[in-house]
């Protein structure tokens, strides 16, 4: 099942999205999308509602460092176990929305990333059950203030900016993530191109490692790390993110007023 989160004239809600293209039909879920759905019997085009982010997460947990070639770009060797941090909800947008740099900053990166959104209240998952406790997975950009990122040394201030985690546009239920193509294009220009069986850690390893640590919830997000080939974004400028089997998240760039 794909799940969403839309904005119609009736207002803001869970969906399953069915169909493609100009035939594609949002259906309106009951309370939240845990579980088994329930359906409300409304319905709408996808064309004629506003996609949103498609969760709204108690947390955001980030893997730094795992693909082995972005390790290299960034001047370190790849860790030996997931090196961890956390963007708070408040950075989360929808498709489209724009990522606002802040002008504090004299640089800030795209990172794209497959997202994986837990489904259950979960804490010490074996590697090996970790598919029971996920609900499904989407796309992520964490952007990044790599200035800001450098000069602190620990990266919170750098990931946490408003608008600093795109997420959409849906959640993908039935997907396997052991190997897909995940590319990001700066303004149509191919920046990142990977397969996520270049992962250092499986998304199995994965939740195991985060869960020892810390209790996840329905709808928290976990960030799987970025490839090699982060770069700068500008005003005026679109960075989209793709993830095979689940489709393009969208956003383009602005300066803070």
């Amino acid at each position: 099942m794909r799940l969403g989160r839309i904005a119609s004239p009736d207002g803001v809600a869970f969906v399953s999205v069915e169909g493609e293209g100009d035939d594609a039909v949002v259906k309106e879920i009951a309370e939240h999308p845990f579980g088994t759905p329930t359906f409300t019997g409304r319905s709408w085009k996808l064309a004629d509602v506003r996609v949103l982010a498609p969760i709204l997460a108690s947390k955001v947990i980030c893997i730094g460092k795992n693909y082995a070639a972005h390790a290299a770009e960034m001047g370190g060797e790849a860790p030996a176990d997931p090196v961890i941090f956390i963007k708070p909800n408040t950075s989360i947008i929808g498709p489209e929305v724009p990522i606002v740099r802040p002008p504090s900053s004299e640089r800030v990166d795209y990172e794209g990333e497959l997202a994986v959104v837990i489904g259950r209240p979960c804490k010490d998952v074996k590697a090996a059950q970790a598919k029971d406790v996920i609900l499904g997975y989407t796309i992520a950009n964490d952007v990044t203030a790599r200035d800001h990122q450098k000069a602190d040394g620990q990266w919170t201030r750098g990931k946490s900016y408003d608008t600093f985690c795109p997420l959409g546009p849906w959640i993908e239920t039935s997907f396997d993530p052991s190997d897909v193509e995940l590319v990001t294009e700066l303004d149509g220009e191919v920046k990142q191109r990977t397969r996520t069986s270049l992962m250092l850690h499986d998304i199995g390893e994965i939740v195991e490692w985060i869960t020892r640590i810390m209790t996840l919830l329905p709808g928290d997000v976990i960030l799987t790390g970025t490839p090699e080939g982060v770069g700068p974004m500008v005003a005026g400028q679109r960075v989209s993110v793709t993830v095979s089997g689940i489709g393009t998240l969208s956003n383009p760039v602005v300066d803070k007023a």
